[in-house]
């Protein structure tokens, strides 16, 4: 009988978590090795026994998770390392990638889907979201642009990711700005850390303080 996928999970949304760990433990040929939902939890798990793959979460609260991809492809050489996060621009892509990611999908895939892709994950393969996949294509298609004094994080926010951070300044938690909003929770969350990326922050309070810095509310 073929040893179950050890499965070890870093990752710090709660209800994610709980969905991604139902897959592997409802799952025959997979078991859950361990799992971790910051940082320092995360590599302190690498000091055990080294899992088939690893799912990592990039924003985490304490620090980037690609610090934790970087250890595990040291510690783990053998393990094979998929990142699942909402970040999807261009810069987290090539980061996670060259520090040892093999692949790197979205949350918006279904948990069901997230099993047969740690699957293929486990049996060499590597896979890559769409758009995913599009953004690492066009790296390789183009130079990257230019910076000038005005490419700012605050610049780039879209409209609703404005509205979000208004929100966030005025209090407002992300279960009550998903009702406000009329969105899932999974999604104000992706805008959330979005505004973090481009704020260059890692925290509410940060995010509260460069938005009054900077004019935006």
């Amino acid at each position: 009988m073929q040893t179950p996928i050890a499965v070890a999970i870093v990752e710090d949304d709660p209800d994610f978590s709980s969905a991604l760990r139902q897959v592997v433990l409802d799952a025959p040929d997979m078991h859950l090795a361990g799992h971790a939902a910051t940082l320092a939890d995360g590599l302190a798990m690498l000091a055990g026994p080294a899992a088939d793959v690893l799912l990592v979460d990039l924003g985490l609260p304490d620090g980037s998770g690609i610090a934790v991809i970087r250890a595990a492809a040291q510690r783990w050489p053998g393990c094979n390392i998929m990142v699942s996060t909402n970040f999807g621009d261009e810069t987290h892509v090539m980061r996670s990638i060259e520090a040892g990611a093999a692949g790197y999908l979205l949350k918006d895939s279904s948990p069901a889907r997230m099993g047969d892709e740690i699957r293929s994950l486990a049996s060499g393969g590597s896979p890559i979201s769409p758009i995913i996949a599009r953004q690492v294509l066009a790296r390789f298609r183009s130079p990257a642009p230019a910076v000038t004094a005005t490419d700012d994080g605050a610049s780039q926010l879209s409209q609703r990711e404005k509205e979000v951070l208004d929100y966030i300044t005025k209090g407002f938690t992300v279960p009550e700005i998903a009702g406000l909003m009329q969105l899932s929770h999974f999604t104000v969350r992706t805008f959330v850390r979005r505004i973090y990326s481009k704020l260059k922050v890692t925290s509410k309070a940060e995010a509260i303080y460069e938005a009054r810095n900077q004019g935006l509310v």
